[in-house]
């Protein structure tokens, strides 16, 4: 039987092309990724394609929008000319590409045109003063953002992982700012 056939390994990969939907990414991105984060070998597209019942079209995009996110590689098999392909399976690693990425696509550039934004806003005497307001506030509010997500990238593994399990109780390390 074949890693694919498996009925909890279906389950995974139906449910994580369906949470893919939810996160703004196509349903055959998130099931190619799924697939090959649980496959045990590097797999070719043919076999991407004949796995998942998709147009080989539709494979070869996902493909390289997977490997544009740096969470799926293509690797060369020995005695075999066809491109492969496996997926990052450190989660941690996987999380802050994807975070990355994304920053740089959806975040960096609404910060620089609340930026722009903003500057003109303040030149504009007609412009409504709520208007200049929010968006001033937005444009710091992302600033902050990103300058959180850059100091936060850069720390190692286990302080991550620390932080997170920390959650709320983080807040204790803050003077006047516990609530216990």
């Amino acid at each position: 039987m074949q890693i694919s056939e498996h009925p909890d390994v279906k389950a995974f990969i139906l449910h994580w092309g369906e949470m893919g939907t939810h996160w703004g990414v196509n349903r055959s991105v998130a099931q190619i990724h799924a697939l090959l984060y649980l496959s045990d070998r590097p797999m070719h597209a043919e076999e991407i394609v004949e796995t998942l019942v998709l147009a080989r079209s539709n494979v070869s995009t996902a493909l390289k929008e997977l490997q544009g996110y740096g969470i799926v590689r293509r690797v060369h098999v020995e005695g075999d000319r066809r491109d492969h392909f496996t997926a990052e399976t450190d989660l941690w690693e996987m999380l802050m590409r994807i975070a990355a990425e994304r920053k740089r696509r959806e975040i960096d550039p609404t910060i620089a045109l609340m930026g722009q934004l903003s500057e003109r806003l303040k030149a504009d005497g007609k412009a409504p003063d709520h208007v200049r307001e929010r968006i001033t506030r937005m444009h710091e509010f992302l600033s902050t953002l990103g300058t959180w997500y850059e100091q936060v990238r850069v720390l190692p593994k286990p302080t991550l992982v620390t932080l997170m399990k920390l959650g709320g109780k983080v807040a204790r390390f803050i003077p006047g700012k516990s609530k216990d």
